[in-house]
């Protein structure tokens, strides 16, 4: 019982460390956002694709080194996870296009749709993250 309690303690704790990375995720690339827009004029699309790199960059170092807990792992395991945590950030860009863009076509405002969509990309991102962008175990695939 007191070894189910240790871990139900050590998951709540990273989890409470991956809400902080989420969070910097988030108000980094708003912050980049406004500069890009406000001080830059840079044109929507090209600012909003470039202040989503800044926030998951800053999220990936995060949830790689504080989150995640690997602070000793080799240069071939930080340039998998970062492989798949990429790829994974790419197909949720995507992705959170198609709920906003979903719930925008029946009548839901953006603004309430990303709400939305965050609540879907913290559960998601979370057993994504652990259970194959930062997992310990993961096999390498025969090259």
């Amino acid at each position: 019982m007191k070894k189910l309690r240790k871990k139900q303690v050590k998951e709540a704790k990273r989890f409470s460390k991956y809400l902080v990375g989420g969070n910097a995720q988030f108000w980094s690339g708003y912050a980049a956002f406004a500069l890009f827009d406000a001080v830059f004029h840079i044109d929507f699309w090209p600012a909003k694709i470039a202040s989503y790199f800044v926030g998951v960059s800053v999220n990936f170092f995060i949830e790689r080194f504080w989150a995640f807990d690997s602070k000793k792992i080799s240069r071939n395991q930080l340039q998998s996870s970062a492989q798949r945590y990429y790829f994974l950030s790419f197909v949720n860009f995507v992705l959170d296009l198609a709920i906003v863009g979903g719930l925008r076509a029946i009548g839901i405002t953006p603004y309430i749709g990303q709400f939305i969509s965050a609540g879907f990309f913290t559960v998601w991102n979370y057993l994504i993250f652990k259970l194959w962008v930062f997992n310990k175990k993961t096999k390498k695939r025969p090259a």
